[in-house]
């Protein structure tokens, strides 16, 4: 039992090193809160349009912009479950 709770607790920085690396290189952004694990695109920095700048803003007096086709991916999120109350909290 031992063993394989030492081998669990040494692969767990690992796992998140390696997801970090696969992140990174995938142009993905990690946001955890206490209510949602979200996955995030972001601008692909070797994206020969906006050279990783995400989109082309124009300037002068009504100022605009455009996103570019390297961040049109969808995000995903995983909603977590509100944690119950404790027992001997009021309400409010």
């Amino acid at each position: 039992m031992r063993t394989r709770t030492a081998l669990l607790l040494a692969a767990a920085p690992v796992a998140a090193a390696a997801a970090a690396v696969a992140l990174e290189a995938g142009s993905w952004e990690l946001t955890v809160s206490r209510h949602a694990v979200q996955v995030s695109p972001k601008p692909r920095k070797g994206c020969p349009d906006c050279r990783g700048e995400g989109g082309w803003w124009s300037p002068g007096p009504y100022p605009g912009g455009e996103l570019c086709w390297c961040w049109d991916r969808p995000s995903w999120r995983l909603r977590l479950l509100p944690r119950p109350p404790f027992p001997d909290e009021p309400p409010f």
